[in-house]
């Protein structure tokens, strides 16, 4: 079974458990999260294992698996206790392309679909990489950048005119797989590194090459700086200057990718 197989049977399974109004998992997880948990791991066996003192998403007996969507700040102290023992992989959902839905919460009428024009890209998982930033060498530790299709339902409750401004997102619904691409541990994060930049590069050069907001691009360079992916090498006007600090990619896994 490909993994595109793999990921609709998972949609469909989920789905019509919440049509029958049966639930989606034992701790009141989201429709995303619940589709990713079983098309990472079939058996169900295997979801929601207790390991001390903490529940994994899925331990296949030798190895951890954490499918989390925002927030990786909340794993700090699982992660912790996790990776002394087993090797982690954490999955990280990036919406590749998106339609929104807006629903009035008084009558329960929603709009059309109306797709995003953003399209995901690996420096969507920065923010989340940064929030973990001690435990990102650790070689037993692997994050899995999955890009899907979803739909993301959002209320109209707001407190702009339009009620879309400050609003609630009550769900984000699968409706595709695109690629997987795999980074940290044997992986390294080169990939966060585009692959047009100068040998010596400033924060405003990556944010440029890499299309991220220099905010995110200083994020970027914080997180490649504490996995020892780069070093500074000087200053060019107000900016440091950034060189590589050298090739930490298995050539044969650059990305693993499946593209529809």
């Amino acid at each position: 079974m490909s993994d595109q197989e793999r990921f609709e049977f998972a949609i469909q399974t989920i789905l019509n458990q919440t049509d029958k109004g049966r639930g989606i998992g034992t701790l009141g997880e989201k429709v995303l999260h619940a589709i990713v948990k079983l098309y990472m791991e079939p058996d169900v066996s295997k979801h929601e294992r207790k390991l001390g003192t903490y529940v994994a998403d899925i331990f296949t007996g030798d190895s951890v698996v954490e499918i989390q969507t925002r927030q990786f700040a909340k794993l700090r102290a699982k992660l912790a206790c996790f990776l002394a023992d087993y090797p982690v992989t954490i999955v990280y959902p990036i919406p590749a392309r998106k339609w929104l839905v807006w629903i009035d919460p008084k009558t329960g009428e929603a709009t059309k679909e109306r797709r995003s024009p953003k399209r995901g890209e690996v420096y969507d998982c920065l923010k989340e990489l940064y929030a973990i930033k001690p435990l990102l060498d650790h070689p037993n530790l692997t994050i899995e950048l999955l890009f899907v299709d979803l739909k993301e339902l959002r209320l109209l409750n707001g407190w702009s005119e339009d009620r879309k401004r400050g609003s609630r997102r009550e769900d984000r619904i699968p409706t595709a797989y695109e690629r997987s691409v795999m980074i940290g541990g044997k992986h390294g994060y080169d990939l966060l590194l585009p692959e047009t930049l100068a040998p010596t590069f400033t924060s405003a050069d990556y944010a440029k090459h890499a299309h991220v907001h220099p905010k995110r691009a200083q994020t970027a360079i914080t997180v490649l700086k504490s996995v020892s992916i780069i070093r500074p090498c000087g200053k060019k006007g107000r900016f440091n200057v950034y060189e590589r600090a050298g090739k930490t990619e298995d050539p044969g896994n650059k990305e693993l990718e499946h593209t529809r």
